[in-house]
């Protein structure tokens, strides 16, 4: 992206010139445009601010109808006021000039006739950007989030992005003015269709009119809290952007309220298959899934792989696993699931996220797979590789309303920015809780740390432990529980109870993160593949009870493999599966081994 120089005048013939002397000097290395008026030229500033480019110089015409150039200067300013200024200028205007040198922080003005440029224009030019490139900084060139905190709705767009691995920016629309005026230039470039549609007018304005009567309401009160405060959380305050989230993306072009569907076709991932028939369909992208991917495209079998939500699974959320072997100093979740997903690609491996798989049925020798949008892709094998999710905590009193607003179920890596110099609480004594709780304490004031049972070294391994007793600002509770959650349109109060005393204490907090229990995610399975009570996937040995040599359904004369359910053919992998050792080391072991015994099945088919 070349930085952008501007130039404004409103007579047709000088204008030309100009642009035409600024294209042959610098036109390698800067954008050069060119407008025929105030109102013109603002437009198109306002434009390249919501497109995320930079304006390096600003070169205007004093004497213009519709608004001088000093005028169109201080507009300019308020948008780019790191943009070099120059106003173009006759002999009779100097004086004028001159004065407005002050007014408008003009940095040069330049008389008309400037030729030879090389000798009147280019010098002075030359100057001024090399200023500007000593200070200037580049732009943030990934997806704008203009939102509201304690949106649940913001929040998922968060996690969504952040899990796929999408670089982002966000600003908190009550928090930051920048987000004020990025609405405000959204809205007057889409009056003109010059971005975005026609139909989303009414809701920008919308949300600006509302701003406006948020800001009025505060001076009415006199109140001079200003209205982007970290403090304004009222009612009316979170009812008033109900357009909100809203997303700006690098060519200008934005989405309101996307769903994840609608997010990742803007974004371009894949929710499409592109053959109707694979040797082996897996579904779900953790560390089981990812595995049996490579492996199985690596091996030559045409795979598809389909994942609902973003590759990696709960590992995927993981800040540093340092337990994984190859990698002494510890890799991300985030960064494992990329590289996995890179590596499954490179063998031809086809990835469809986020797309769920609605039903399963079995025709013959097909496994056929019908997805959430009706499609149906059948395949000779299947791996369910589909993971578990976090256990809700559903006795907690005011959990439900809360949920998204202070109260979360995991987190994103790029979540701990939002609670900079907070108190949060985290649940759970598994490692999931523990890597968290570690990289959180980088940024919040104190983590605390809510463990039901007596000892951390139950369910969470020696090195995060260590981790936590070496980290000063994390606390860790025992034997205790949260039980209740307060506030009004976020979290603001939690009570924790100790289950061998019955104290309770009550905690200011606005961040509740919860990392608990094992939820599969197989209710898809039902009438079709056998569980046990909790919803795991029973496979090979599991699957045969005492006296029963055949599980219920079998018809083959042998046995079912190590991971094969009770319908030849589909297999699992991973923590959906009966007895997984819930590591993701053992979860990458378990997707090579499927496909290794997958062979077998195929050999026979």
């Amino acid at each position: 992206m070349r930085p952008v120089l501007l130039t404004v005048d409103d007579n047709p013939q000088v204008v030309r010139v100009i642009e035409r002397d600024l294209k042959q000097q610098y036109g390698k290395r800067y954008s050069v445009l060119k407008a025929e008026s105030g109102q013109e030229a603002l437009k198109l500033v306002k434009k390249l601010k919501l497109q995320n480019e930079l304006l390096a110089l600003l070169l205007a015409d004093q004497r213009m109808p519709d608004m001088s150039g000093v005028s169109l200067i201080e507009e300019v300013m308020k948008i780019f006021p790191e943009a070099k200024r120059v106003l173009l200028t006759a002999y009779a205007d100097t004086d004028a000039a001159i004065r407005s040198i002050n007014k408008a922080k003009i940095d040069y003005y330049l008389m008309k006739p400037w030729d030879p440029p090389e000798v009147h224009m280019y010098p002075i030019l030359d100057d001024l950007l090399d200023d500007w490139w000593a200070l200037a900084k580049p732009p943030f060139e990934g997806i704008r989030i203009i939102g509201l905190r304690w949106s649940p709705k913001s929040y998922e767009i968060k996690h969504f992005l952040a899990r796929n691995g999408i670089p982002y920016q966000w600003l908190d629309m009550e928090a930051n003015e920048e987000a004020h005026k990025l609405v405000s230039y959204l809205e007057s470039t889409s009056k003109d269709d010059t971005l975005g549609s026609h139909s989303t007018v009414p809701v920008i304005e919308n949300t600006v009119r509302a701003l406006s009567t948020h800001e009025n309401d505060k001076t009415d009160n006199n109140n001079t809290e200003s209205p982007f405060s970290t403090k304004s959380t009222s009612t009316q305050s979170h009812s008033s952007f109900m357009h909100l989230p809203l997303l700006i993306f690098p060519d200008g072009s934005y989405l309101q309220e996307p769903s994840n569907s609608q997010l990742a076709e803007k974004i371009g991932l894949k929710t499409r298959a592109q053959m109707p028939f694979y040797d082996l369909i897996i579904i779900g992208a953790g560390p089981a899934g990812l595995a049996a991917a490579v492996y199985g495209a690596s091996e030559g079998l045409s795979t598809l792989l389909i994942e609902r939500q973003a590759p990696g699974g709960q590992a995927g959320m993981s800040s540093n696993i340092e337990n994984y072997l190859g990698f002494p100093s510890g890799l991300s979740g985030g960064n494992l699931a990329r590289r996995a997903v890179a590596q499954a690609a490179k063998f031809g491996a086809e990835i469809l996220a986020p797309q769920e798989v609605a039903s399963l049925r079995v025709d013959g020798p097909y496994r056929i797979a019908k997805l959430n949008d009706g499609t149906e892709i059948s395949c000779h094998a299947l791996l369910i590789a589909c993971g578990v999710s976090y256990r809700q905590l559903s006795d907690v009193a005011g959990i439900e309303k809360l949920t998204g607003s202070g109260v979360y179920y995991g987190a994103s890596m790029v979540e701990a920015l939002s609670c900079r110099d907070e108190d949060i609480f985290m649940v759970g004594g598994a490692n999931s809780a523990g890597q968290n709780a570690v990289h959180f304490s980088k940024y919040a004031k104190t983590v605390t740390l809510v463990v039901r049972g007596d000892s951390l070294s139950r369910s969470m391994s020696q090195y995060v432990i260590d981790q936590i007793h070496e980290t000063n600002n994390i606390h860790v509770l025992l034997n205790s529980r949260v039980t209740e959650v307060r506030g009004e349109n976020r979290l603001e109060f939690i009570t924790i109870t100790n289950s061998q005393t019955g104290q309770l204490q009550t905690f200011p907090s606005h961040g509740l993160y919860i990392f608990i229990g094992a939820v599969p995610h197989t209710d898809v399975l039902v009438g079709l593949i056998e569980r046990d009570a909790n919803g795991f996937i029973l496979t090979g040995p599991d699957l045969i009870d005492s006296g029963r040599e055949r599980p219920q359904g079998w018809t083959l004369k042998r046995q079912p493999f190590l991971l094969e359910t009770n319908v030849p053919g589909i297999f699992a992998a991973g923590d959906v599966r009966h007895g997984s050792m819930k590591r993701v080391a053992s979860s990458v072991g378990e997707g090579s081994i499927a496909v290794q015994l997958i062979h077998q099945y195929l050999k026979k088919v």
